[in-house]
């Protein structure tokens, strides 16, 4: 609830879903995601969750919309049903957008929780290599660490994210062995 509420509910709205129905749905996607967890069957494919999860949220709104005489607010029928379209089509800018927009929402996610978890040091050192691409040398000059503490602290947050993050996030994420 806390990880993929906020997500589907931004995705809601683009769907011309109000504030007040967005929660309805909301819960309804994710009592749907608890009920059939144990049926998932990720098959080590990049992203099964995170399709699964779109898929579900695509039914939802196509239940809403039908039970509401499909009359959006803002937009006309068959625009709601030709951008619902592009969304369940995987090969879809729309469902590209997704895919982005989901991996980025669970890898802040992912940060949140884990920071937490480690000290300033590590976590400044771990931010300033991994997130935002500085040389490991200037970091611990910066930081009056070593560079071995540096790059210490890199592979010890980015084995808890990695961890974390199994099966949620493209493994060509931001965390990858290589970053």
């Amino acid at each position: 609830m806390e990880l993929y509420a906020p997500l589907l509910q931004t995705w809601l709205r683009k769907y011309d879903v109000q504030v007040s129905d967005a929660d309805d749905l909301t819960q309804e996607v994710l009592l749907a995601v608890s009920k059939d967890l144990d049926q998932f069957e990720h098959a080590g494919q990049p992203g099964a969750f995170r399709g699964w999860l779109k898929a579900i949220l695509v039914n939802r709104l196509r239940k809403f919309w039908r039970s509401r005489d499909r009359r959006p607010q803002a937009r006309g029928d068959s625009d709601i049903d030709a951008r619902l379209a592009q969304l369940d089509d995987p090969s879809s800018e729309m469902s590209l957008i997704w895919n982005r927009e989901h991996d980025q929402f669970v890898l802040r996610q992912l940060l949140t929780l884990a920071q937490p978890h480690f000290t300033s040091d590590t976590w400044t050192a771990f931010c300033r290599v991994a997130l935002d691409g500085a040389k490991p040398d200037v970091v611990a000059e910066e930081l009056g660490i070593s560079l071995n503490a540096v790059c210490l602290a890199k592979s010890r947050v980015l084995r808890r994210l990695r961890a974390e993050s199994e099966g949620l996030v493209e493994s060509s994420s931001c965390f990858s062995e290589n970053s």
